[in-house]
């Protein structure tokens, strides 16, 4: 066993590589929350055993060292951080501890200022007589770099304030990179042959510490500024953290949102809801920062060596972790789309535990050179599928191999084809088993056929034995079919009958999404329905007729035609009409009141909270045309991460563009 010393000196080393590696090279070798909890785990140490204590330790200072390059200035005042805590336990102790030291009881209500903890690179903004002298990183906290040549390259950072602030004036905030504009950046750089930046924070320090000013103009960076060197407490300045916010805004310094909380209560709902939105924000946060909003507070509960006593950081779950890739294994899906999945060491991100991600395409793999055994940094941001956001190489065993993409379907044999453009390789066999399973999968699920009983695992059963090899052998099945079949009892599948035989009439719209058309969603299929009004009709169109329809793209017409051209699309239809399943006839509906109603979208790009099809739906639903490339008539581009030569295209001829915050902005009721 260590000893308690040993541990702490091994922390520390491990510690200070770390912030060496994040503050002063821009390249972290692991996640946040990683560092968090040795830096906890040192602290607890160090407060257990005080004779260890250390004026050196990384518990006792902010930052990392200045990097050489840059002239190093000094602080007026410390660049401090914050305490973090790491639940609602820690918020709550945090409240006790302020109204402790206030002399207030237990049952009293603070008021408290509760804004989002952007992760970016904190600056101080010095101004004399109203106009910028000189911008500094926070570097150690004492000392900072000078970096006023490449701030004064940032648009959102203004040369002159809006109203005249007599004598010094130094403000402080956070240097960030919005997340489309990172997405952009890592592209470029691939396409470079550079490395990209593992984060949206290492990109915005990368940029601004440039020891050419033109590189960081180039670069579309922002800022926010949350407070002033010290706590303003004097006649004429503002007496709360509110009020300065607004004071700023004044100034023409652009400032976080932040709301006002009566009481710990009211902050931890706040915290709540900020977990709930912060994919929706177009800089990445990891926490919320929660102040004491009376300046005269603040300035009585004072400081210690390193933080404030009247703010804490409640640190959202992480979005990133770092983890151990397994094994990689491809699964196919049922369009044959085949998907490289890592199978992960198990790990908490963004408060799910997760053990598979997604590694999205061949060229993904290929890109990031994921391989069994390595270190990986991995992703999980709002509700979507977790993926590998890029290999901690430092950490790879050196017997490593690159991982080879099958060029045959793994589960059928077939070989595999990808199509010019695409960026999917699929399995061509439709009667591969992987297919059958998913497909049926899809058909019975709610929103399709709604067949209540068949199960994933019954689904599976019934594909291996054979009972089952496309969607319209479900309502071939008898009872003893199902009896045969291990871990089926009698009145389970006499429910599962009775559930199969009344998916025999189901409205159109759901038929044509329980199809698995490609690109039919749940709201394409209502539109093609709503349209068409009967599975006949429909099947008759041409592609240009489909292509007509108002929210329905060239690239949506062309699959939905193929589709009933194809032998399979005719061969599954003419089984389900014999076994008796009939598609009740639809209604026009036409949708011309929808907040992207008349307007022709085009989604590029990756999306984090809905994949491109949910896109192309919610378009649909509002009354927009989703089309599949940019040209003079589009209305709208929707950017989405690592969006190529269409966002290159709408540039060029000046069509209105939105990153995926804007977007959902729109959808939920944000102007035109």
């Amino acid at each position: 066993m260590k000893t308690a010393r040993q541990l702490v000196e091994e922390l520390r080393r491990e510690l200070a590589e770390h912030a060496h590696r994040y503050y002063v090279l821009d390249q972290p070798t692991i996640s946040d929350a990683e560092y968090d909890r040795l830096f906890a785990e040192l602290s607890r140490l160090e407060a257990d055993h005080p004779d260890l204590a250390s004026a050196d330790s990384p518990t006792q200072r902010v930052g990392g060292a200045p990097r050489a390059g840059f002239r190093q200035v000094p602080h007026t005042h410390p660049m401090v951080s914050l305490a973090n805590v790491f639940d609602v336990d820690g918020v709550r102790e945090f409240d006790l501890r302020v109204k402790r030291m206030l002399g207030q009881g237990a049952e009293a209500a603070i008021d408290y200022a509760v804004e989002p903890k952007i992760d970016g690179l904190g600056i101080e903004l010095t101004y004399e007589d109203s106009v910028l002298r000189l911008a500094s990183t926070r570097g150690d906290g004492s000392t900072g770099e000078d970096v006023t040549a490449n701030a004064k390259a940032i648009k959102a950072i203004p040369l002159r304030l809006r109203q005249r602030v007599p004598g010094a004036f130094e403000v402080r905030g956070e240097v960030y990179l919005p997340k489309a504009a990172f997405a952009a950046l890592n592209r470029d750089r691939e396409e470079a042959g550079e490395e990209g930046f593992a984060n949206p924070r290492n990109a915005a320090a990368g940029s601004l510490r440039q020891l050419d000013p033109a590189v960081t103009a180039a670069r579309p960076l922002r800022v926010l500024l949350y407070a002033l060197s010290t706590t303003p407490v004097a006649p004429g300045l503002p007496a709360t953290h509110l009020e300065l916010m607004a004071w700023l805004k004044d100034l023409g310094l652009a400032s976080p949102p932040t709301c006002r909380c009566h009481g710990i209560a009211e902050v931890i709902a706040t915290d709540e809801e900020m977990k709930e939105r912060r994919h929706r924000f177009p800089y990445d946060m990891d926490g919320v920062v929660v102040k004491v909003n009376d300046h005269r507070l603040q300035l009585e509960l004072g400081m210690v060596s390193r933080a404030p006593r009247w703010a804490v950081a409640f640190k959202l779950p992480p979005q990133e972790e770092t983890t151990t890739v397994r094994g990689i294994t491809v699964q196919v899906g049922r369009t044959g789309a085949l998907t490289p999945v890592a199978e992960l060491e198990p790990v908490t991100v963004g408060g799910a535990t997760v053990s598979r991600a997604t590694l999205h395409n061949a060229d993904e793999v290929a890109r990031k050179d994921v391989r069994v055994a390595d270190r990986v940094l991995v992703r999980r941001a709002g509700e979507v599928i977790p993926e590998v956001v890029a290999v901690v190489k430092e950490a790879r065993p050196e017997d490593s191999v690159p991982f080879v993409f099958p060029t045959r379907c793994p589960e059928c044999g077939a070989a595999v084809v990808r199509e010019d453009g695409e960026a999917v390789s699929r399995c061509p066999n439709r009667r591969c088993p992987a297919q059958v399973r998913e497909r049926i999968r899809h058909f019975a699920t709610r929103k399709a056929m709604d067949i209540d009983g068949l199960g994933d695992k019954l689904v599976e059963k019934l594909v291996a034995t054979e009972r089952v090899t496309g969607v319209a052998d479900l309502f071939r099945l008898g009872k003893e079919d199902l009896l045969a079949l291990e871990g089926i009892a009698d009145k389970s599948a006499e429910k599962l009958l009775v559930a199969i035989n009344a998916a025999k009439e189901r409205p159109l719209a759901r038929l044509l999404f329980a199809l698995g058309i490609r690109h039919v969603g749940e709201q394409v299929a209502k539109l093609l329905a709503n349209h068409f009004g009967s599975l006949a009709t429909l099947s008759q169109a041409t592609v240009e007729e489909l292509a007509a329809v108002h929210g329905i793209g060239a690239e949506v017409a062309a699959a939905v035609a193929a589709f009933f051209a194809s032998d399979d699309g005719r061969a599954t239809l003419a089984g389900l009409d014999r076994v008796g399943v009939r598609a009740a006839p639809a209604k026009a509906v036409p949708v011309t009141n929808g907040k992207l109603a008349g307007m022709t979208v085009v989604v590029t790009g990756t999306l984090r909270s809905m994949s491109r099809d949910q896109a192309q739906e919610r378009i649909a639903l509002e009354g927009g045309r989703a089309a599949a490339a940019v040209s003079k008539k589009t209305d709208l581009l929707v950017a989405g991460e690592a969006a190529g030569s269409k966002l290159q295209k709408a540039e060029q001829l000046g069509i209105k563009i939105v990153d995926e915050a804007g977007f959902l902005s729109l959808l939920e009721g944000g102007a035109k």
